[in-house]
């Protein structure tokens, strides 16, 4: 019965965190299931391994017991197994004396015969998981959710606002999401039942879609809110007046200015931000700053008048 590096077979150091573990098994899962490389004998029996290493590795009481237990086993390999004259009983004997001096770990003793009895071919595990388990070899595996997939689909600002569609393919299945006006940036929705196959019978994994919106030319988003940005001249600043502007639906709205604004002054105008999500009947607000053009080629009369409002001013203040 070999000894199986569970650490070794995924890739990870003996100290690897949890989230590590499951990193590097979700790599080699991609590359080795066999929907990925159907008919692979080779890929399908690499897929059983990590998964048997993952399902140690993932549970923190299998792993604790793995690292105490696993390593008399290795122990007991180094001295050449049965064939080096070192029975089974004994082996398991040494072993239950060293965990009972220890970690207290249930040990399940067996005689050589029933130890042969744990070799076969229609394990999900291999004969050093079941035993070490406990399992036995007429044990199968539970059920087990298949993995779940990640995705990432981009859209612009506009299809955030009115809302839009998109078609993706998973496993040869085309899957079409439906993607509501006022979604987020790194929103996240949810498939149910469209990731990986379940393991003996269990369900599917879930689909998860990541939403990235593109960066907008003219108006930026903060929650349900629109910023914009609008350059008027400096008469229409000074005087005040109407400036037509485009909401990102495409609307033409008259902007009021009042005289006397200043550059970088802020405007809002009520409800005509983005819908918001799941009630797309109310919307944040639009916030449009103000950019005031200077003139820069005055005529011989302009820069006259100009001075003549420069010595006004003056002499009122």
């Amino acid at each position: 019965m070999e000894y199986k590096d569970y650490y070794k077979i995924l890739g990870v150091s003996r100290d690897a965190t949890q989230e590590e573990i499951k990193k590097a098994y979700r790599r080699l899962a991609r590359k080795y299931h066999p929907d990925v490389r159907p008919g692979d004998k080779e890929a399908e029996e690499k897929f059983k391994e990590i998964s048997e290493a993952y399902e140690v590795l993932s549970d923190p009481e299998k792993r604790k017991k793995y690292d105490q237990f696993g390593a008399y086993w290795k122990q007991y390999q180094q001295t050449g197994g049965a064939s080096g004259g070192i029975s089974w009983e004994e082996f398991l004997r040494q072993t239950a004396g060293a965990q009972q001096g220890g970690g207290g770990y249930r040990v399940y003793t067996t005689s050589a015969e029933d130890l042969g009895d744990l070799f076969g071919e229609d394990f999900r595990f291999s004969d050093f998981f079941e035993y070490l388990f406990g399992g036995g070899p007429r044990r199968k595996a539970r059920p087990r959710k298949g993995e779940d997939y990640q995705a990432t689909i981009t859209i612009t600002l506009e299809e955030a606002f009115h809302g839009t569609e998109r078609t993706i393919a998973v496993q040869g299945e085309k899957i079409r999401i439906k993607i509501r006006p006022g979604i987020q940036d790194g929103q996240q929705l949810k498939i149910s039942g469209k990731g990986a196959p379940g393991y003996q019978g269990g369900p599917r994994g879930d689909l998860y879609i990541t939403v990235k919106i593109l960066p907008h030319e003219r108006f930026r988003r903060q929650g349900d809110d629109l910023y914009t940005e609008v350059t008027v001249d400096l008469y229409t600043a000074v005087l005040g007046g109407e400036v037509m502007l485009t909401t990102l639906d495409g609307k033409k709205v008259k902007l009021k200015v009042p005289s006397g604004t200043q550059p970088g002054t802020t405007l809002k105008l009520r409800k005509l931000g983005m819908p918001k999500y799941r009630a797309p009947k109310q919307r944040g607000d639009l916030y449009v700053k103000i950019n005031v053009q200077i003139p820069t080629r005055l005529t011989d009369e302009e820069r006259q008048l100009f001075e003549q409002l420069a010595q006004l001013h003056r002499t009122k203040g």
